[in-house]
């Protein structure tokens, strides 16, 4: 038996995973300034723009980085560019026992086209 592929990988976690909408996503930022951000892309794309106040914790390095930085009971909404890396990594997030993580849909391209705000 071969190993998956990425796209096998995503389609999978996305199958355990739950995912937001970007337009509900914005919503969400504006009702519950509470939730956490969490960009799990590269640190040259995070140079580039991100959502303000994200945490940064490229997906490569999550593990490591995250428990110092997120609460396991904090909801947070997990990002990259186009949406799938963050279901893997919103898939790792709950095997860590993170319960209230979901995956941005379309990532943070969808986001600006909803409208929501970036910073550089």
């Amino acid at each position: 038996m071969s190993d998956p592929t990425y796209e096998q990988s995503v389609a999978d976690a996305k199958t355990r995973v739950q995912e937001i909408a970007p337009r509900d996503a914005v919503a969400e930022r504006a009702d519950r300034p509470d939730t956490v951000f969490v960009d799990v892309r590269e640190p040259n794309e995070w140079s580039l723009f991100r959502i303000p106040g994200a945490l940064h914790a490229p997906i490569g390095t999550l593990a490591e980085q995250i428990e110092s930085q997120l609460p396991k009971e904090r909801r947070a909404i997990v990002y990259c560019a186009r949406g799938n890396r963050s279901a893997l990594a919103a898939d790792q997030l709950q095997q860590m026992g993170y319960m209230d993580v979901v995956s941005l849909a379309d990532g943070i391209r969808g986001w600006v086209g909803a409208g929501g705000d970036v910073e550089e």
